[in-house]
C-alpha cells in the first residue's frame, strides 16, 4: 500500500512566510533551553497548576523532550519547504505551487503550526476570541492566516484518514 499523502496548494509567499516563521519557532525553542520564555511555556503546558510539587516534577521529567520533538518537528516542516526557496527560482510571488506532506509527517505539520499558533497567541495576549479584535494590529493576521492553513491540513488529513480495514477512506 501508498502511504497516504496531503496536497495543499500555496502561494510562494505563504511558503518563504511559513520558512521564515518556522526559523523564528526554532530559534525561540532554542533559546529557551537556557532562558525562560512565557511564550513557549505554552508549548510545555502544566498539568498540575494546583500542586506545585508535582508540576515542579512534571516540567523537569518532560520539558526537554517536548522541546525536543517541537524542535525536530520544525525542522521536518522547514526541510519540505527548503526545495520551494531556491533562489535561482524565478516565480512570482502569488506564483502556486503543490506542497506534499506524506501520511508520517502530518503530525509534526500540525503540531508546528499549532506552535507557531501559540507562541504568537502569547505575544499578542491572546486568550479568548475577544482578543481577536486588534484589526490594526497586522500580526493578527499572521494568527488567522496560520489558523486557516492548519484548518485546512486538519481537513485534508480526515479526508485521507485511513479506515479499519487500512484503505484510505476515500478509496473505492
Amino acid at each position: 500500500m501508498t502511504p497516504v499523502e496531503i496536497r495543499m496548494p500555496l502561494a510562494m509567499i505563504e511558503i518563504v512566510n511559513l520558512a521564515d516563521l518556522v526559523d523564528q519557532l526554532t530559534e525561540v525553542i532554542t533559546a529557551t533551553h537556557s532562558d525562560r520564555d512565557p511564550a513557549v511555556a505554552r508549548l510545555t503546558p502544566n498539568p498540575y497548576p494546583e500542586d506545585a510539587e508535582a508540576s515542579v516534577e512534571f516540567t523537569m521529567a518532560t520539558r526537554d523532550d517536548l522541546l525536543n520533538r517541537r524542535t525536530a518537528d520544525a525542522a521536518l516542516v522547514r526541510g519540505a519547504l527548503d526545495p520551494f526557496l531556491d533562489p535561482a527560482d524565478e516565480r512570482d510571488e502569488r506564483s502556486e505551487v503543490e506542497l506534499v506532506v506524506s501520511a508520517h509527517e502530518i503530525d509534526a505539520w500540525l503540531r508546528t503550526l499549532t506552535a507557531l499558533r501559540l507562541i504568537i497567541a502569547s505575544r499578542l495576549r491572546i486568550t479568548d476570541d475577544s482578543d481577536l479584535e486588534d484589526a490594526d494590529d497586522p500580526r493578527f493576521n499572521v494568527f488567522h492566516w496560520l489558523g486557516f492553513r492548519l484548518d485546512t491540513m486538519i481537513a485534508l488529513a480526515d479526508e485521507h484518514e485511513e479506515s479499519p480495514d487500512g484503505r484510505a477512506a476515500t478509496e473505492e
